[in-house]
């Protein structure tokens, strides 16, 4: 996974889950729609207009894939619909300082990558032009900035294979199954025997 965008920038702190995607609209259970209400109540007036000062509102947005977010970026609650309403966007990766624990592993689920970089890389890409690029390079685990600087961003590595290889979990045990249905060919259960 390589790919290079434009960058979102959105430097607010402490964005939770409920900001990302509020509470009223989790009542559906498929993936589908939740980029339309992303950010919803900064996104849309009262009335559901647009608000044309808000980031993901204005053309430099259009088709960007990578957001670059404030510290602590998906405290909150657990629900897994925030990184699915960020990838329904087109969201491919978030940028941060650091994330909530929960939210990293549940965009790791659902490919989307957390990216953290230290404050120096943060405070440039918040301060990129608006038609700044940044490359990801999740084989090496690079991000390279506007400036051309190569920035180093941890990652485990199970979800970095998952990635990778587009699986998910259940996807990565499916790879093992024939070795999985000889181990337990060759190690005959002991429970429900009939004796």
């Amino acid at each position: 996974m390589k790919f290079t965008s434009r960058i979102v920038p959105l430097p607010v702190k402490n964005i939770d889950t409920d900001q990302i995607i509020p509470a009223r609209f989790l009542k559906a259970v498929s993936k589908k729609g939740f980029g339309d209400q992303l950010f919803n109540d900064w996104r849309y007036d009262s009335e559901g207009r647009p608000n044309p000062d808000f980031i993901l509102n204005q053309p430099r947005a259009k088709g960007a894939q990578v957001l670059v977010a404030g510290d602590n970026f998906g405290c909150g609650s657990s629900r897994e619909h925030a990184p699915w309403a960020l990838a329904e966007f087109g969201f491919r990766a978030v940028i941060s300082t650091s994330f909530a624990d929960i939210f990293r592993q549940n965009s790791l689920k659902n490919a989307l990558l957390p990216i953290i970089v230290p404050p120096d890389a943060h405070a440039e890409l918040l301060a990129a032009q608006p038609d700044a690029t940044v490359t990801i390079d999740l084989a090496s685990q690079t991000l390279t900035t506007p400036s051309g600087r190569a920035v180093e961003f941890p990652i485990d590595s199970f979800s970095k294979h998952c990635l990778l290889t587009g699986v998910d979990e259940l996807g990565y045990i499916m790879q093992h199954e024939r070795d999985i249905a000889a181990y337990e060919a060759s190690h005959p259960s002991a429970i429900n025997t009939v004796g």
